[in-house]
């Protein structure tokens, strides 16, 4: 959620830079509601301090006797009263609306995303390895999976629906492998204390972090409960410390949490139907950081190192994009995303987005630091990244490391948690 001071200070500032976002912003909206609730608070205050000095004017004047002086004070501060109720019934209701309105506002784009309209505009900015080159037409990953009798689509949508996806034998395998592979890199190596929140959540995480009210379509709601299904460990491990104030000593504190995704998918009819890149159900290990405002772009290049070592370590060719203002998320102020090469697909897609929120989420879900120096509180930045999605980083490793024979070998880093698997081979018929 942005600073109220900052649209009340620098209006057509905020106008300018969000116009970069395209779309309609409530600002003119939230300025009127701003003034009015002002105006309601100053009328509020000066009631109230009229009513207290009348009231207390009533009690001097029954004990001087002066009893129908004090009844005529009474009507004026029950009138008070009557007028008060009105006013505070419309200062709830006008900061209600206001509330709304600055909850419907992304956040601004960092001066260093470059302009753009959608994501056609996207910069790319870094490469890593070629794209493999085959001696054969190289198959997608759905195609390999039914050579390999890893995957069962058929299953899985008669079990629950379309867009899921039964993982079988060495499938299984490889996924749990890639999970524990890259919770191990950033426990051991980056530093990340890792944490196996809930993967059912309350709204208020839900708004906290910019999914509610928004993006209410893409969730899955359980019926009855103010519970949802988290679209990704970002939620929940982002809402850790909401409402809390922690010391600026305990700053920077990385997390990374493996859980299940849950996603309805409400746009995208029609992309990617095949294989298991567009999923209801999938597996994400997450990297979240809280920081001081003075790191955190410091912060967000790190983070994005931190998640490209897992393709490297894998030797998976990727490219890194940074987000133009037009593709950037509701929330985030800067964003790049890592594309994983697909050789089946003779495309490039995204495995991971690394953001920095700057104090939009902290905002919204009230998390603020105190100064090593004392002082008011002030809010963190907020930052995170996929590190990786475990089922696209599967699909590149069988696409990029597909045999003529259909099948896969596995990638050397990965042997320690295969039990020593180093090649999956076609099912006998």
């Amino acid at each position: 959620m942005l600073d109220l001071r900052l649209i009340r200070e620098k209006p057509e500032w905020v106008k300018e830079r969000l116009k970069t976002r395209g779309g309609q912003y409530p600002i003119d909206k939230v300025l009127q509601l701003d003034e009015r609730r002002r105006a309601l608070l100053q009328e509020v205050e000066v009631l109230r301090h009229e009513r207290k000095e009348k009231s207390e004017e009533i009690g001097r004047l029954k004990k001087a006797g002066e009893i129908s002086l004090a009844q005529t004070i009474a009507e004026q501060v029950r009138n008070i009263g009557d007028r008060l109720k009105i006013l505070e019934e419309e200062l709830k209701a006008v900061e209600k609306e206001l509330f709304e309105n600055l909850a419907a506002i992304p956040n601004i784009p960092h001066e260093s995303v470059p302009y753009g309209e959608s994501d056609k505009d996207n910069v790319v900015i870094k490469k890593f390895g070629d794209p493999p080159s085959f001696s054969f037409q190289p198959r997608p990953h759905w195609e390999l999976g039914e050579i390999l009798g890893i995957f069962d689509f058929e299953r899985a949508a008669k079990i629950t629906g379309s867009r899921f996806t039964i993982y079988y034998r060495e499938g299984a395998l490889l996924e749990r492998a890639l999970i524990n592979f890259m919770l191990d890199l950033h426990i051991k190596k980056h530093r990340y204390t890792e944490v196996l929140p809930p993967f059912i959540v309350n709204e208020a995480s839900m708004f906290g972090t910019g999914q509610l009210p928004k993006f209410k379509e893409e969730l899955f709601k359980l019926e009855d409960w103010d519970y949802y299904l988290i679209p990704t460990a970002e939620v929940p491990v982002t809402n850790l410390h909401r409402d809390e104030i922690l010391p600026e000593e305990i700053l920077p504190l990385y997390y990374t949490a493996y859980t299940p995704c849950f996603r309805a998918e409400a746009g995208a009819h029609g992309k990617d139907i095949k294989g298991i890149v567009r999923q209801h159900q999938f597996n994400k290990v997450e990297l979240v950081k809280f920081v001081t405002p003075e790191t955190s772009y410091e912060e967000l290049e790190s983070l994005l190192l931190d998640a490209e070592e897992v393709l490297q370590l894998l030797e998976l060719p990727y490219r890194v994009v940074v987000l133009c203002t037009g593709d950037l998320g509701f929330a985030a102020a800067k964003t790049y995303d890592i594309e994983v090469w697909s050789p089946g697909q003779n495309r490039y897609i995204e495995i991971s987005s690394c953001s920095n929120f700057e104090d939009y989420q902290a905002r919204r879900a009230n998390i603020r630091y105190r100064p090593k120096g004392g002082g008011k509180p002030r809010f963190v930045h907020t930052l995170n990244g996929s590190g990786l999605a475990v089922g696209r980083t599967l699909m590149a490793l069988l696409e990029n490391y597909q045999q003529e024979d259909g099948s896969v070998i596995i990638p050397k880093v990965l042997h320690p948690y295969t039990g020593g698997l180093t090649k999956i081979e076609p099912k006998k018929s």
